[in-house]
């Protein structure tokens, strides 16, 4: 099966320019397509991962793959869904990011020959640029009324647009000439929210440089409420297995709500199409089903199968009524100083993180949502004590039904 065959099957074309052209051009194999990502952490997280998974199922259908680290327009910052200006970075910032990212998508991506993918840094072109020899080959080439109307600028226009931010639309686009002209990358893709900076792109190669260009957005993956995937309340579901534990990813699948298991077994799995139908199809408590194989397969993906049959059989044994996870929970660190001879309840939930704050802890506790090892708690003014710390597993914190998270003592 073709790429963009394999696409439309899993649900995860939102747009695509010259559908057909674009068909005839990718049977002369192989050709180069390219995704971007802002260096803004060392970290990419989970609202990243469908553009990961999209080049790698481009790279499996014999597509060579540029990933794009955005070192330079990260230091503009992309107005896209942001209602305030972003932080500005150092470039040794940038740099470590980059190296860490690098990391995560070896995870999905061979990169053991450029014939197969490459990783570059958009700040090696872009900071060379002279201003007006750029704004003379490629200003004339944008209207501003048309650049006004593009969702990317909407939001901010209402709070205020900086022309820094302004500018970020030209500095992509000038991106995808570049690669076009020095990597034969012929095929731009990113998340929906993107169509405008992309399409901007595909339309500077076709005008610049008379060649092929095309452009193909994925769905924007979201909860009930509206909001993107990816968020938890501790924030952001991390990659990087040292911020986010394959434990703490496993457990983030597990809990997604109903409404999204069978876009995300299609989007985040590799699952046969005919299986994830299946289990997309079930209800009631056959959904948790469905999510054990979720929470499996995206973990396997990104840690391995030893670690997500870890964390499988951590989540059975705590689901099931154990006392602990054989240390696979979550596990936060106290200062021995810190925590005394005891700590009140709520502040000692409000210290290790389990809540943001004492109000949510106190709620918590009245609720009845709140076990510690293995015990109920209901009295708010409750005091932990060194005797609730069992030798070296530490203290088993219990949030809710589902959520645990293992407290230690730190010399």
């Amino acid at each position: 099966m073709g790429f963009i065959e394999t696409l439309r099957e899993r649900g995860l074309i939102a747009q695509i320019t010259h559908e057909d052209e674009l068909r005839e051009h990718l049977k002369e194999a192989p050709r180069t397509a390219y995704i971007g990502f802002d260096p803004t952490a060392a970290s990419l997280h989970v609202g990243s991962l469908l553009q990961i998974m999209t080049l790698r199922r481009w790279q499996q259908a014999g597509g060579r793959v540029v990933a794009l680290v955005g070192g330079g327009t990260v230091m503009v910052g992309d107005p896209t869904g942001k209602s305030e200006l972003r932080q500005m970075l150092t470039p040794e910032t940038i740099a470590g990011n980059m190296v860490g990212i690098k990391k995560q998508l070896e995870h999905f991506i061979d990169f053991s020959s450029p014939s197969r993918a490459i990783m570059v840094n958009n700040y090696d072109w872009l900071g060379k640029l002279n201003y007006l020899e750029f704004l003379r080959e490629i200003g004339p080439h944008f209207s501003v009324n048309r650049m006004l109307t593009a969702e990317c600028f909407k939001q901010r226009l209402e709070k205020g647009l900086s022309f820094l931010e302004f500018n970020y639309m030209l500095l992509q686009s000038y991106d995808f000439l570049h690669l076009y002209r020095h990597e034969q990358c012929t095929l731009q893709m990113g998340g929906d929210d993107q169509w405008s900076n992309i399409l901007a792109g595909m339309e500077l190669v076709r005008r610049l440089a008379g060649g092929k260009a095309f452009c193909l957005t994925t769905p924007l993956l979201t909860t009930s409420d509206g909001k993107k995937m990816g968020k938890t309340e501790k924030g952001a579901v991390w990659l990087d297995g040292s911020l986010t534990s394959p434990y703490e990813y496993f457990q983030y699948w597990r809990n997604v709500e109903d409404s999204v298991v069978g876009n995300s077994l299609a989007y985040f799995t590799e699952l046969p199409m005919t299986e994830v139908n299946r289990l997309a199809a079930l209800t009631g408590a056959g959904i948790n089903e469905a999510k054990k194989v979720l929470a499996f397969e995206a973990t396997r993906l990104l840690h391995g199968k030893e670690a997500a049959e870890q964390a499988a059989a951590a989540a059975q044994k705590l689901f099931s009524g154990g006392d602990g996870a054989g240390g696979n929970e979550p596990e936060v660190l106290l200062a021995a100083s810190e925590f005394g001879d005891g700590m009140g309840v709520l502040d000692l939930l409000v210290k290790a993180k389990v809540v943001p704050s004492k109000a949510e802890a106190r709620r918590l506790v009245e609720q009845g949502g709140l076990a510690i090892n293995g015990e109920k708690v209901d009295d708010i003014h409750g005091k932990i004590v060194r005797s609730d710390f069992k030798d070296e597993s530490g203290c088993l914190i219990k949030k809710g039904k589902k959520h645990y998270f293992r407290l230690r003592l730190s010399n």
